[in-house]
């Protein structure tokens, strides 16, 4: 079954009912020169986060001449969260972009074959890129709060009741009916884009808006749990980003979803029963 075009939609899809991704999709593709800028774009700004994190700086002088003189003109208190917002933030940027790439590629396509600017892909990109640094700030409060309340170690990581509380939170989430909604628009491209459809750079910002907070609703307990892993603990944030990507990527994505629940479900049990 599927939809009878709607001015402001691309005439040149047709959308299943079904939010599942299709393999023939007919939409056209990008200049061999707009893929390539797109890709390693999308490519750098994810090696580039990596590096961040692996370098990542603890103080000021970390950052170099340039960075010590920003952050020296806040206020002491500030800095520390400053780097603590920062870390979360190229975080975010780390484990989100490779997940969000074939939305963000199949965005351009269909912007260019609107004849829209070269910028809109741009402003998708940034807009989604807003979202999580939104998160990243809540995320750096829930940090700054967690500590200051003694729930979290000096390696960022929670004490064995507070770590199983979010494992069982996370897991309950992954086999809600929100999940399931929010996984379901992530993992179709398509099916969003005919959905959310806006024309111009103002709608090109609000569609990266919308996917951004479909992204934030499908993985926020998913990047909470890196208050039990170890905030710092790259080796978690490389596991939790290849299951992001699963999950969105994968034909057995959802059920990769249930599963990962039904497994932090029984890891809350076996942490209070060895406690």
């Amino acid at each position: 079954m599927s939809r009878p075009a709607y001015p402001g939609r691309p005439e040149t899809v047709e959308m299943s009912v079904d939010l599942e991704p299709r393999a023939n999709t007919n939409t056209p593709t990008l200049p061999l020169h707009d893929r390539i800028v797109l890709w390693t774009a999308l490519t750098g700004l994810t090696v580039l986060s990596w590096l961040y994190l692996i370098r990542m700086p603890m103080a000021p002088a970390d950052l170099g001449e340039f960075g010590e003189c920003f952050l020296s003109v806040l206020p002491p208190r500030w800095t520390d969260t400053s780097l603590i917002f920062m870390m979360w933030t190229v975080m975010m940027v780390a484990m989100m972009i490779p997940s969000a790439a074939p939305m963000m590629a199949m965005y351009s396509r269909i912007a260019r074959s609107r004849q829209m600017p070269p910028l809109a892909g741009w402003v998708f990109i940034s807009a989604y890129i807003v979202v999580w640094t939104a998160f990243s700030a809540l995320a750096t409060a829930a940090q700054i709060g967690l500590e200051h309340a003694s729930l979290i170690s000096p390696s960022l990581s929670a004490g064995p009741f507070a770590g199983a509380v979010i494992l069982a939170l996370a897991g309950v989430y992954q086999l809600s009916p929100l999940k399931e909604v929010c996984l379901g628009h992530c993992r179709s491209p398509l099916g969003f884009l005919m959905a959310e459809w806006r024309e111009g750079i103002p709608g090109a910002f609000f569609m990266g808006l919308r996917h951004g907070a479909f992204c934030v609703g499908c993985c926020w307990m998913l990047m909470l749990l890196l208050f039990v892993l170890g905030v710092m603990n790259l080796l978690w944030v490389a596991i939790l980003s290849a299951l992001i990507l699963l999950e969105k990527a994968s034909r057995h994505g959802r059920g990769i979803a249930r599963a990962a629940g039904v497994a932090m479900i029984v890891a809350a049990a076996a942490v209070v029963f060895r406690v």
